[in-house]
C-alpha cells in the first residue's frame, strides 16, 4: 500500500463517525477527492499534516463521552458525591442558534442516568448552581449573548455559574468573559463564573506567535490572496515562525506553515467562486473582526464550526472534507419535526 492510500486510510478511520447516520461514513476516497482540489505537490504533505492534527483535533462520539463521563465525576467541580452535586445543578438550555447546546445535554442525561439513575429533568430544585454546556466556544460571541440574556431576563441574584465545553479558546473565553460579568454588574447580580474544559487552545492576537490556530507567517504570492488582503480594512496580522503553538497540534512548524498557506490560498480562491458568501466568512473561518479568518481545526463527530478553514467544510462548488449544517438548517429541521411530531402513525 502506498504512502497517500495510507493517509487517506488513516484519516478516514479518525473521522468515521463524522455526523454519522446524517452523511455516508468518510472514506479513503472522500478524503481523496477533498485533497485533489489542492496542488498536486502539496497533496501528500497536506494529507501527512491532516493526519497528524486531525488524531489531536478531531472529537469522536466517544472522546467527547470519555470527557462528559469524567465531568460528572471531577472531584473539583462535583465533590465527594458527585451524584448528590449533580442532582442539585440547573442545566441551562438556552442557546440563541443552532442545536449543539440541546445535542451535549442529550448526552449528559444518558451518562446522568448510567451513572446516577436520574435525569437532567429531575434536576435543580432550590440550588442556585448553573450550567451552560457546549461543544465548543470560538469567539465567545454564542456564550456572551445567550449568557446576556439568561443574566438579565432569569437568572437568581446570587447563582454559581459553570461554563463547560469540549474546546475552549482563550481568546473567546477572555471576550465573553468580560460581558458576562458587565452583564452580572449592570443586572446587580452576583455571578460566580467557573469554566471547563476538554482542550484549551490559544487564539489571543497577542499571542499568535504560540498560537494553536492557523495565523500566517507570510502572505502567499497568490493573486486571490492578495486581491483578499488588499480590500482588508486592517492589515493581517502574521506570527514569527518557530512555534508550534502550546498544544503542539501541528507536526512541526513546516507543518503548520504548509497548512496555513494552503488554506489560505484555498480560502480566498472559495470566495472567489462563491460570490454569496457574507464578509466574515473569511479564508480561515468565520470571524466578524476585519482578518484573514480565525483558523480554528477543531472539529467534534456532530460538525464542524463555520470558525475552521472555508476549505474544510464550505461545499458547492468546492467539495468540502467535513459538510456542514448550519445554524438555519438545524432550526428549519427542528420546526418541521415540531409540525409532524403529532402526525406519526
Amino acid at each position: 500500500m502506498s504512502e497517500r492510500e495510507d493517509l487517506l486510510r488513516s484519516i478516514g478511520n479518525t473521522i468515521r463517525d463524522y455526523r454519522a447516520g446524517d452523511l455516508p461514513t468518510p472514506t479513503p476516497e472522500h478524503v481523496d477527492r477533498w485533497v485533489q482540489q489542492f496542488d498536486e505537490a502539496v497533496q501528500i504533505p497536506m494529507l501527512r499534516e491532516m493526519d497528524h492534527v486531525l488524531k489531536q483535533t478531531y472529537f469522536s462520539l466517544e472522546g467527547v463521552t470519555g470527557f462528559l463521563r469524567g465531568l460528572l465525576q471531577t472531584e473539583k467541580l462535583a465533590g465527594k458525591d458527585p451524584c448528590a452535586f449533580w442532582r442539585g445543578v440547573h442545566f441551562l438550555d438556552i442557546q440563541g442558534g443552532g442545536n449543539s447546546q440541546t445535542d451535549m445535554l442529550a448526552l449528559f442525561d444518558a451518562i446522568l442516568r448510567e451513572r446516577c439513575g436520574f435525569g437532567i429533568e429531575d434536576c435543580g430544585g432550590d440550588n442556585a448552581v448553573y450550567l451552560y454546556l457546549d461543544d465548543g466556544i470560538f469567539t465567545g460571541n454564542r456564550v456572551r449573548r445567550d449568557l446576556e440574556a439568561w443574566i438579565r431576563d432569569q437568572a437568581p441574584v446570587n447563582a454559581t455559574l459553570h461554563i463547560v465545553s469540549i474546546a475552549l479558546h482563550s481568546g473567546g473565553q477572555y471576550y465573553a468573559g468580560r460581558y458576562i460579568t458587565n452583564a452580572a454588574t449592570s443586572a446587580g447580580k452576583s455571578i460566580s463564573v467557573t469554566w471547563w474544559r476538554a482542550i484549551e487552545l490559544e487564539d489571543r492576537k497577542t499571542y499568535s506567535s504560540t498560537a494553536d490556530v492557523l495565523r500566517p507567517i507570510a502572505i502567499p504570492n497568490d493573486a486571490a490572496v492578495h486581491a483578499y488582503v488588499q480590500a482588508m480594512g486592517y492589515p493581517p496580522t502574521l506570527r514569527q515562525p518557530g512555534n508550534v503553538g502550546g498544544n503542539a497540534l501541528f507536526s512541526s512548524d513546516e507543518g503548520k506553515n504548509l497548512l496555513e498557506q494552503e488554506f489560505l490560498k484555498a480560502g480566498a480562491r472559495i470566495r472567489q467562486i462563491c460570490p454569496n458568501l457574507g464578509a466574515t466568512q473569511r479564508p480561515l473561518g468565520h470571524m466578524t473582526l476585519d482578518t484573514l479568518g480565525f483558523g480554528s481545526l477543531i472539529v467534534t463527530f456532530r460538525n464542524c464550526p463555520n470558525n475552521a478553514p472555508l476549505a474544510l467544510w464550505l461545499g458547492d462548488p468546492w467539495y468540502p472534507l467535513f459538510p456542514r449544517t448550519t445554524n438555519a438548517q438545524t432550526e428549519i429541521m427542528r420546526m418541521f419535526a415540531d409540525l409532524t411530531k403529532d402526525e406519526s402513525p
